[in-house]
């Protein structure tokens, strides 16, 4: 029995070395990056609500807790489809976006300020009263106007005004943001979620946006998961997309991504956010763990151990 508690003790110590180990190799990201506001985009599994709702709230805390601003962008594709679904209208796409007309419009008003913003808000606010709810309306956060495709309300943007979030973030609180703009007239438009993500972020000046997906990165050949690349310049992003390397819904993140390097923001990272604690791994860890969108000679050195390959 005694051999059988000092092996169970030996690897408690074990267990115990190694998370200090982890708090070690974050501490330089957490003193360098005290104070940089970093915008979410959330979007994949994490949206659909149960344990991955409750672990990226408590990541985003985690962020406001050790100094950094955070600011959650989401939008909510597949809640708007299966509203749709329940309430008999059926969906119809074009090139992948969603043909939005007044009833479609009302949906995605309705789930996304009213559903997912709100649980998002709630979950977080579990752990500490931080998180304040927007929609794009709310404001003249987002200023939209309509698509250039024929697509109803859907939108794009024209203008972001900070204010709102500049004084919630100066009061220590997390904005969280619903992708509903509108333009002069008041007439409400749904936009891409990573659209309004980049252009939130270029408006604060952002030290980093993250993009949390359903996928593990940029792929250096998009038919080999194996392939996915730690590091890459705007430039190389843009080649990819034209070449078509980049496709599909990785093509506004990637689009979004390139304008807000280029406009001013530190550093864009796609991340796997089926991955448990990616958005920590990859503020907070020396390696990451999904691909960052930097200038050449730029982006995450900690002190302690420079990034040579980030």
């Amino acid at each position: 029995m005694h051999w059988v508690e000092s092996v169970s003790r030996r690897t408690d110590v074990a267990q115990a070395s190694q998370r200090a180990a982890v708090l070690v190799e974050a501490l330089p990201w957490m003193r360098r990056f005290q104070g940089a506001v970093v915008v979410v985009k959330q979007g994949g599994a994490s949206v659909a609500g149960g344990a991955a709702l409750s672990d990226f709230a408590e990541d985003v805390v985690l962020l406001a807790s050790v100094g950094l601003r955070p600011v959650v962008v989401h939008g909510g594709g597949p809640q708007i489809g299966d509203w749709m679904h329940r309430l008999g209208k059926e969906a119809v796409f074009v090139d992948g976006m969603r043909v939005t007309d007044s009833d479609t419009l009302d949906i995605a008003r309705m789930v996304l300020v009213g559903k997912v913003n709100r649980d998002l808000v709630g979950a977080i606010n579990t752990l500490g009263s931080l998180a304040v709810g927007l929609s794009g309306e709310d404001a003249g956060l987002i200023r939209a106007s309509a698509h250039p495709a024929d697509l109803g309300f859907v939108g794009q943007v024209e203008a972001v005004d900070p204010a709102i979030l500049q004084r919630l973030i100066a009061q220590g609180l997390i904005p969280v943001v619903a992708t509903i703009g509108s333009d002069d007239s008041g007439q409400a438009y749904n936009i891409n979620a990573d659209l309004v993500a980049g252009a939130i972020a270029t408006s604060l000046a952002a030290d980093k946006l993250v993009f949390l997906t359903d996928v593990e990165g940029i792929r250096a050949d998009p038919s080999d998961p194996a392939s996915v690349m730690q590091r890459c310049s705007p430039a190389q992003a843009e080649a990819m997309v034209a070449n078509g390397a980049v496709r599909g819904g990785m093509v506004p993140k990637v689009t979004a991504a390139v304008h807000a390097v280029t406009h001013g923001v530190g550093s864009v990272h796609i991340v796997d956010g089926r991955l448990p604690r990616a958005l920590l791994l990859e503020v907070f860890t020396d390696e990451g763990v999904g691909t960052m969108i930097a200038e050449p000679n730029t982006g995450q050195q900690a002190p302690s151990q420079p990034r040579a390959s980030r």
